[in-house]
């Protein structure tokens, strides 16, 4: 049942006792605005007998609450979220529980995101897409103090690494501060500039200069050329995502 005054959720059997002789299940915290995906993570960890989750939420608010009140030894949380997002999630939770592990379970393109969000403070980063037992190994590996991410993003983090300073990428969206990305998925989405700016908490100016220089960075000349950009990668992504419904509003990302 929903605590008072807060919509995360305690699943039936959380707090059972500790049986004699046998190590006490991980606990877990699912952070996700999809019942959806909730309901089927509870399902692939409720035969685990190493792991039971101890609640869900679906806001930042009520995760950070959840959090206090539940103490998890691990948050598994998406980037994209109600009254809120994953990235400003991920900062807090690092900030306030730097022992906690996170991993973010999401849909948006790890070869976009997953550096990012391992720079924000999290332990791994896994695809939605990902088989059942890939998960599980990804959840065990940051509950044993490791970082996951999938071969591929790793290869490219050790060819940077390797590379140091020299490295640079055959992709323009890499060029991207995160901010600037943010602004141009909300571009793909057809949000004007108005409504950007409301959504981002920032003024109209501000995002007209955003936009300036991401045309610079991807070598476009007008805002037509720029809208048309978005649009397309915007929609590529999606198609590989194999996803062709709408989706919330991506996540603000730290400057």
């Amino acid at each position: 049942m929903p605590a008072s005054n807060s919509t995360w959720i305690r699943p039936a059997g959380a707090a059972a006792p500790v049986t004699a002789g046998k190590r006490r299940a991980r606990r877990v915290l699912i952070v996700d605005d999809h019942p959806i995906v909730r309901q089927g993570l509870r399902r692939v960890m409720e035969n685990e007998e190493d792991l039971a989750v101890c609640g869900e939420a679906e806001t930042v608010r009520d995760a950070r609450v959840a959090i206090k009140d539940l103490s998890p030894d691990v948050m598994i949380a998406d980037i994209s979220l109600k009254q809120g997002d994953g990235i400003e999630l991920v900062r807090d939770v690092r900030a306030h529980h730097p022992q906690l592990p996170i991993l973010v379970l999401s849909m948006h393109d790890e070869t976009i995101y997953a550096e990012r969000m391992l720079a924000a403070g999290a332990n791994g980063y896994i695809m939605k897409q990902a088989a059942s037992e890939q998960f599980l190994i990804a959840l065990r590996r940051v509950l044993d103090g490791g970082i996951y991410v999938s071969e591929a993003v790793g290869n490219n983090m050790i060819q940077k690494f390797a590379a140091g300073g020299s490295y640079i990428s055959a992709n323009p969206i890499d060029r991207l501060s995160n901010r600037e990305l943010q602004i141009l998925h909300m571009i793909g989405k057809g949000m004007s500039t108005r409504e950007t700016a409301h959504s981002l908490n920032l003024s109209i100016k501000t995002v007209e200069s955003h936009r300036q220089r991401i045309k610079r960075k991807l070598n476009l000349s007008t805002g037509t050329q720029l809208v048309q950009y978005a649009i397309n990668w915007f929609s590529s992504r999606k198609l590989e995502d194999g996803d062709l419904e709408a989706e919330p509003a991506p996540a603000p990302l730290p400057e």
